[in-house]
């Protein structure tokens, strides 16, 4: 098996060798002969899984998505179809002789129970996490403890990638909650010895106590969701809370402006810390892993670094489902090449990615590993806006939200879409609701959103309309939702 350390400074043809024999193993000892769903979609195509032999011929394949994990009224459970489940018949079947002897010989020399056992390690659910549930009803993803090591696996890495020493102590922030960020962070310090303080964010002790514990711990790094990690340490700036153990923060389950990452960097000099780096992440459920940028001085977008013996990544157009050429915009679709339980294949993510997927080395930390360019919104963060009675004006709220995020006139922010006078055949209204930080005129600052909105957006805001920083805090939700509400759509149901 090609360790970490190596593989990351493999050629691509040597990168690609590897995934075309994982994929074809995967394919034909574990997906096609151990998942329902998958087997069956196989079957549909009419492809056979010898048929899968390079990441080209993924291509014959159909495309799955999330709608196909929701539950129907004939089939409520219809993500059990997505668990590998392995039978005596379909084992033995399935794998070649030498991944049948070891069983043969536990079964001979310890029993039948010791190669149940031994089988459960590998394939039985035995932790389960959510999809979180913003477009769709959140769907249940099992994990095995082959999974869980994975986990252990892609903690280790992140840390790698981001150049974390083993002494350091961890402020984990992230909210309590069965997703992937909180329990990636977890497993990390659990596979490197670190030392990892989970305080449950804010919902849990409120600021005010995750402040105490970041100032007892002298935390060197700060893990948590933007907003929340944003609104953390301002609150310390204006306490002059004495933070300058902190060396890095890591920031995941959204997407990152640049302007944040700035912000951040400033708070923490107010308090004491200098030249912090600040990373961006980006995982999501079904991939049960998630991926870092690597350090640089500046704190730019780096790309995520990819694992190219766990995964496979394309990049498709989200229209018509052709893979696009490296470094184009698209959506991501994952393929996985090490999971058990919970398994997607060839799954679109519903992540739109500018920039799309680059093999060049990374000018920054010299990795051969393939990277995702950082900047990924959600396709459900596209909305369909009837700004004028003739036609709709398709927005990206997600691009509002790095605006937003961006502005020094900007406290806090959320962006609420109506319908004028609450007629529902009436045109839609972009409101956006500001606090504005301390020293701007209100004035001005409105006068900058619209400016914004339509020289980068084309669409300026119906209304900008203002609250104080503690009554924004709550109308988000800061310490009291397990995310920010920073978009509402209160336009009626039709």
């Amino acid at each position: 098996m090609t360790t970490w350390t190596a593989l990351q400074r493999l050629s691509r043809a040597e990168q690609q060798t590897l995934q075309d024999h994982l994929l074809q193993r995967y394919v034909r000892e574990y997906l096609f002969p151990f998942s329902p769903w998958y087997r069956e979609l196989f079957q549909k195509a009419g492809v056979r899984p010898e048929q899968i032999r390079t990441v080209d011929d993924l291509r014959r394949l159909p495309l799955s998505q999330k709608r196909d994990l929701l539950p129907t009224a004939d089939d409520p459970q219809r993500f059990r179809k997505f668990i590998l489940q392995p039978d005596p018949a379909s084992v033995k079947a399935a794998w070649p002789l030498q991944k049948k002897l070891p069983l043969l010989w536990t079964k001979w020399t310890q029993g039948t129970a010791a190669v149940k056992k031994q089988l459960r390690a590998e394939f039985a659910p035995c932790f389960m996490t959510f999809t979180t549930g913003r477009s769709a009803e959140p769907v249940p993803f099992f994990y095995s403890p082959h999974d869980i090591k994975n986990l252990h696996t892609t903690g280790s890495r992140l840390v790698d990638i981001m150049g974390l020493l083993p002494d350091y102590r961890i402020a984990n922030v992230f909210p309590y909650a069965p997703h992937l960020a909180f329990w990636q962070v977890f497993f990390a310090g659990q596979e490197t010895g670190m030392m990892v303080l989970s305080t449950g964010g804010g919902k849990v002790m409120g600021s005010s106590g995750d402040l105490r514990a970041l100032t007892r711990l002298k935390a060197d790094a700060l893990i948590g969701v933007p907003g929340y990690v944003y609104h953390l340490l301002r609150r310390a700036a204006g306490e002059h809370l004495d933070l300058s153990s902190i060396k890095c923060v890591v920031l995941g389950a959204e997407r990152v402006p640049p302007g944040m990452k700035q912000k951040i960097g400033q708070l923490l000099a107010e308090c004491g810390a200098k030249d912090v780096r600040v990373f961006g992440t980006y995982g999501f459920t079904e991939a049960r892993m998630a991926f870092a940028e690597c350090p640089t001085r500046d704190n730019a977008y780096t790309g995520y670094h990819l694992y190219p013996d766990l995964a496979i990544f394309e990049v498709i157009n989200p229209k018509t489902g052709e893979v696009v050429p490296d470094g184009e915009d698209g959506e991501l679709v994952f393929t996985p090449l090490q999971a058990r339980a919970s398994t997607v294949f060839r799954y679109r993510t519903g992540d739109l990615v500018r920039g799309g997927l680059h093999w060049e080395p990374c000018p920054h930390c010299g990795r051969t590993v393939p990277r995702i360019s950082s900047d990924i919104g959600r396709e459900s963060s596209l909305k369909d806006l009837q700004l004028l009675k003739v036609k709709g004006t398709l927005v990206n709220l997600e691009d509002c939200a790095m605006l937003l995020g961006a502005m020094p006139e900007v406290e806090e922010w959320q962006i609420e879409l109506r319908k004028k006078d609450d007629d529902p055949m009436e045109v839609d209204e972009l409101t956006v609701h500001l606090a504005v930080k301390a020293g701007f005129s209100p004035e001005q600052a409105a006068i900058q959103v619209r400016e914004a909105f339509k020289s980068r957006l084309e669409v300026a805001p119906n209304h900008v309309e203002f609250l104080g920083l503690e009554a924004m805090l709550n109308k988000i939700g800061m310490e009291t939702e397990m995310k920010e509400k920073r978009f509402v759509d209160a336009r009626p149901k039709v």
